[in-house]
C-alpha cells in the first residue's frame, strides 16, 4: 500500500527533504508527500525491457535522447512531483536547464520525449491524476502499462484484461490508442519500436 506523510509541503520542500540514497521512492502529490509502493519483480522485468528496447533505439538511430534513472517532473501545479517509472529525456532540451543541471528537475513538457507509468496498486494515480497533470505539461507522448489488467473495468474492458494505453499529444490534447495481445503499438515518439502488447506485458518473454 502507499504510505503518505500528512503534513503540506511545497514542492521546494518536497525536494529539500527527500532523503539522499532514499531505499524507497517518493512523489509529491497535491502537497502530499507519497511513499510509492515498491515494484514486483515482474513490474521490474516490464519496465527494464522497454527501457532496452528504447535505449536500443536510441543508440541506433543517434537520437540526442536519454533514459533517466532518477529525475522529477515538477507539473504546471506546482506542488505536485513525479518519477515516472521510465523516462526519455531530450539532451537538447534539458542541458541549460538549471534545475536539471543542479537537481535533476524537469519543469518543461518539451524535454521529454517519452513518459511510461507500468500500473501497480496505486493505479488510479496512474489513469487520473498524471494523465491530466502529463498532458497539462505538454508531454509528447505518455504510456500506461497496465499488465495486470488492474484499472476499472470501464478503462480496460469486462472481462478485465491487460491493456496498454499510448497518449499522444495533438493541439495540446491527448489522443489515446489501447493495445492488447499481438497488436503491435504504434508510437509518434518511436516509431521503430517494433513490439506487441504482449512482448511489453511478458518482458519480451512470449512463446512463438
Amino acid at each position: 500500500m502507499v504510505q503518505a506523510l500528512t503534513k503540506l509541503v511545497t514542492f521546494d520542500e518536497f525536494i529539500a527533504w527527500y532523503p539522499e540514497n532514499a531505499e524507497h521512492r517518493y512523489e509529491l502529490h497535491n502537497g502530499v508527500i507519497v511513499e510509492m509502493p515498491k515494484g514486483t519483480g515482474k513490474h521490474s522485468e516490464v519496465s527494464g525491457f522497454l527501457n532496452i528496447e528504447v535505449g536500443v533505439i536510441c543508440r541506433n538511430a543517434r537520437l540526442l535522447y536519454f533514459i533517466s534513472k532518477e529525475c522529477v517532473l515538477k507539473g504546471d501545479r506546482t506542488e505536485s512531483g513525479y518519477e515516472p517509472d521510465i523516462i526519455v529525456l531530450d539532451r537538447q532540451q534539458v542541458i541549460n536547464k538549471p534545475r536539471w543541471a543542479a537537481e535533476s528537475i524537469v519543469t518543461m513538457g518539451s524535454s521529454v520525449r517519452l513518459a511510461v507509468e507500468v500500473v501497480s496498486t496505486n493505479w488510479q494515480t496512474d489513469y487520473l491524476t498524471k494523465l491530466r497533470d502529463y498532458e497539462e505539461m505538454g508531454i509528447f507522448e505518455y504510456w500506461i502499462i497496465d499488465y495486470l489488467g488492474l484499472g476499472r473495468r470501464r478503462y480496460i474492458g469486462n472481462p478485465k484484461q491487460p491493456t496498454l494505453w499510448v497518449y499522444q499529444l495533438v493541439d495540446g490534447e491527448y489522443e489515446l490508442t489501447q493495445f492488447r495481445g499481438d497488436e503491435r503499438i504504434e508510437s509518434a515518439a518511436f516509431p521503430e519500436l517494433k513490439l506487441t502488447a504482449q512482448q511489453v506485458f511478458e518482458a519480451g518473454i512470449v512463446n512463438e
